[in-house]
């Protein structure tokens, strides 16, 4: 069975060239409306940090990075599977203070990926980290934080229907956020799996704010892998939306508080990787001289798929495809960039 699967009647609302006029607009709106929602200043980020360093993001700890040598320099190098742990480090770089953040593009390889609708080996999104007080590191920030990102996607929602009215009949994204956490979805539903508790919770609720990933729930498993050294288990969370075209929950954006020295020390310890406290970034984070910080990654394609009321990310991003979503993307007239 194909891993892509093309709803049946899909016809995409825009040609070929007007996606790609619609993608540059919405990325700009999108940019400045976050920045502002957020207080964030655009900077720019790298492609690939030497390994060694502890920076780039393990995500799951089983997906192998793209390396390389670099003669020059004398090292090893990664290209980042995200800026999670970068994003931090550079705050204190910029020498920012409490309330204020940076936003960037980043582009990532991730080879070990499985390619389907959503998922491609390359990956784009805004990453984004701010600067915190100690008092803000609550359930309440985190849900107040949420609810402004999704006004900025409301609004550039708004603005691309007005200039491309085609894409009205994919109705409005609501701004109504329902917040639900991981344990609550497997206690109304443990006989699911996670995925179908996220369908079945978000198509009543389509905006939601999942809370509390990559600690083990009741049932001794996480809702799904979340590294132990950027979000703060607790204090994290995904929004969700819901996909008419796919009919399923739509991940947007991962984001949370990130760890403290406190909780990075139990979350290390939980997870298995305490080999990591002798990386130069996990020891500065455990001696206190990092900021707290929050932050997340907004998928670029994602949004674009969303917005734009496409069937796969292949309609929205040039990358790699198996043979496979190849042929189920020809035999269904969808054309892939």
């Amino acid at each position: 069975m194909p891993k892509s699967v093309i709803p049946a009647g899909y016809t995409p609302l825009l040609n070929l060239y007007d996606t790609q006029r619609a993608i540059s607009l919405l990325k700009r709106l999108f940019e400045d409306n976050l920045a502002v929602a957020l207080h964030l200043k655009r900077v720019s980020a790298p492609l690939f940090v030497r390994d060694h360093t502890g920076l780039n993001d393990d995500l799951n700890g089983v997906e192998r990075p793209v390396s390389f040598d670099i003669p020059a320099a004398q090292c090893d190098a990664q290209v980042v599977h995200s800026l999670a742990k970068w994003k931090r480090q550079a705050l204190k770089h910029y020498q920012f203070s409490v309330g204020e953040g940076l936003y960037t593009d980043m582009n990532a390889i991730r080879r070990d990926e499985e390619p389907d609708n959503l998922h491609s080996v390359y990956v784009d999104q805004w990453d984004w980290e701010k600067i915190i007080a100690p008092r803000d590191r609550d359930e309440a920030h985190l849900k107040e934080t949420v609810r402004a990102i999704v006004k900025a996607l409301v609004d550039t929602q708004s603005t691309l229907r007005a200039v491309f009215p085609q894409l009205t009949v994919l109705g409005a994204i609501s701004p109504e956020v329902s917040f639900v956490t991981a344990q609550e979805l497997e206690d109304k539903w443990p006989d699911l799996s996670p995925k179908e508790r996220e369908n079945a919770w978000c198509k009543d609720h389509p905006t939601t704010f999942l809370m509390g990933i990559g600690a083990p729930l009741k049932s001794g498993k996480p809702h799904d892998g979340r590294a132990p050294d950027y979000d703060d288990w607790s204090l994290n969370g995904d929004i969700l939306l819901w996909n008419s075209v796919l009919g399923c929950a739509f991940e947007i954006s991962s984001m949370g508080i990130r760890v403290s020295p406190e909780s990075l020390d139990q979350q290390l310890t939980a997870a298995g990787c305490d080999d990591r406290r002798e990386l130069p970034f996990h020891k500065a984070l455990l001696a206190g001289e990092l900021p707290l910080t929050m932050g997340g990654g907004i998928g670029q394609s994602r949004l674009s798929m969303f917005l734009l009321g496409k069937a796969h990310i292949g309609e929205v991003q040039a990358s790699v495809w198996d043979p496979d979503t190849v042929e189920t993307c020809q035999a269904a007239g969808v054309v892939l960039l």
